[in-house]
């Protein structure tokens, strides 16, 4: 069984459709690429299954399935109580993610009490310990300041501990490192990689950049206008696209060892035909 199986879920705002029958499904300790352009409904699918979708949005059809048990039709105390603890989530933005009012020790600690049901002093060592497994040096010195004491790098390396401290069965990443300078994303990814296979979560890993999903993932599924229009093994969608949109965003993707010239926009032929297709289904 799946960790995460998402089954046609459909999701509007207002009268938009955003997501058009989405279906997905993440192994266990795998990660799992989720990618598109901007707009494609990536995002949507991650607040769908940690339940922070914006207070416009509304499901429509479909089932988020955890562990087997359907996330929708939950009660919200039950949901809330897999937040955290099974399910936590590592967002785009670290110094947002954040209080800034409260010191990392107590955030941390606070967090960790609440889930792992343990003493205060017990979620301070846990916290101390996570920091150090995330490679931060001093964490008792580093449990002591504020967020904006802290490099963009270092907080996110503070929401990572935090988000794989419970040791979640499955953690949902948006775009963890946008907010990143390129050294600072090698870093954190290869902290990701190693955290995922310490602890053997789940992660679907959301993202824009496929040079990204080539280095950290082991599945991934392509978006398009709210749909999944392939999903397949990381070595077998990149050697072998099956759809066009796929073949598409492959070719207009740069690469080191392909001239800037050669690269190839995704054609508006191709982009009409996909958008029309959606507003069909």
């Amino acid at each position: 069984m799946s960790v995460l199986a998402i089954e046609g879920l459909r999701l509007a705002i207002g009268e938009t459709p955003i997501l058009r029958g989405v279906d997905l499904a993440v192994e266990r300790n795998c990660v799992h690429g989720l990618v598109g352009e901007s707009g494609a409904g990536k995002t949507m699918v991650g607040k769908a299954i940690v339940n922070a979708l914006p207070e416009a949005a509304r499901i429509t059809a479909g089932a988020i399935r955890f562990d087997g048990r359907d996330l929708i039709a939950m009660t919200g105390r039950a949901r809330r109580r897999l937040m955290g603890r099974a399910i936590a989530m590592i967002l785009q933005n670290p110094m947002t993610a954040l209080n800034p009012v409260i010191r990392i020790g107590d955030q941390m600690a606070d967090i960790l009490a609440y889930h792992l049901e343990v003493s205060r002093r017990g979620a301070a060592a846990r916290a101390a310990a996570m920091l150090a497994a995330v490679h931060i040096r001093d964490p008792e010195r580093v449990m002591r300041l504020y967020p904006h004491e802290l490099s963009g790098g270092m907080c996110q390396r503070v929401v990572i501990a935090l988000a794989f401290a419970c040791e979640p069965r499955l953690i949902v990443a948006d775009e963890p490192t946008t907010a990143l300078d390129v050294t600072v994303q090698y870093r954190v990814l290869r902290l990701l990689k190693e955290m995922q296979a310490r602890t053997q979560s789940a992660v679907l890993f959301i993202t824009h950049d496929l040079g990204v999903v080539a280095k950290l993932c082991d599945e991934v599924s392509v978006m398009f206008a709210g749909r999944i229009v392939e999903s397949a093994a990381v070595a077998d969608l990149f050697a072998h696209p099956r759809h066009d949109y796929t073949a598409a965003l492959l070719a207009a993707t740069p690469r080191y060892d392909r001239p800037a010239s050669t690269l190839t926009p995704i054609p508006d032929a191709l982009r009409t035909r996909l958008l029309q297709e959606a507003e069909r289904v």
